[in-house]
């Protein structure tokens, strides 16, 4: 299988301000580690850590973001307006080259190991596949599902996503079957700052 990852860490991270007015979300703490290197860790389970295979979006405060992935990734910043979980792949058309992409969210926290090999050797590579937790207060699919940070898009569906303001869910998973893998990891977004506390607490 051809793959590249994605990490997104392009986002303002409103409503954790003011933590996030000086530092991007994912380069909180959490256990120790950044919220972006722990999704760097999981995509590079299945993929090498190099600029050719892995790309992180940067938009607000960017240059945080470009000093710490370094010479790791290739980084993406969006300028003047960050692009969207779906913009930000149809920005890397030329770096995707076609492949298929595994995308994983910069601020996702899990409160243990997921089987990301697992996660991508069992794929069809013909639909959309998307970790998910059991969630019935705050559902994305089917009343019962939430979405749990990681995803794999087939490589001709990536390539028709185009470079502007969208959505994942807006453009591609609600407009064709996708597969759902549910997890029995916690899986917290840490967006707000109580989910970032409880994230915190994990241990």
């Amino acid at each position: 299988m051809t793959l590249a990852a994605l990490v997104l860490a392009a986002g303002r991270g409103e409503r954790l301000r003011p933590l996030t007015d000086h530092t991007p979300k994912p380069l909180l703490d959490v256990g120790g580690t950044t919220l972006l290197d722990a999704a760097l860790a999981r995509v590079a389970a299945v993929v090498s850590l190099t600029p050719r295979d892995v790309a992180v979006n940067a938009h607000w405060l960017a240059d945080q973001i470009v000093a710490a992935v370094g010479d790791r990734a290739h980084v993406s910043v969006e300028e003047p307006d960050a692009l969207g979980t779906a913009g930000a792949v149809g920005a890397l058309h030329d770096w995707l080259a076609g492949r298929d992409v595994l995308i994983a969210n910069g601020d996702a926290w899990f409160s243990g190991p997921v089987d990301v090999r697992r996660f991508v050797g069992e794929w069809d590579r013909t639909r959309p596949r998307l970790l998910v937790v059991a969630d019935a207060e705050r559902p994305d699919f089917e009343q019962r599902w939430r979405f749990a940070g990681l995803s794999l898009l087939p490589g001709a569906v990536a390539a028709a996503l185009e470079p502007v303001p969208s959505g994942l869910y807006e453009v591609v998973w609600s407009r064709t079957p996708v597969e759902l893998v549910p997890t029995d990891v916690e899986a917290i977004d840490c967006g707000t700052p109580e989910d970032l506390a409880r994230a915190r607490s994990l241990r």
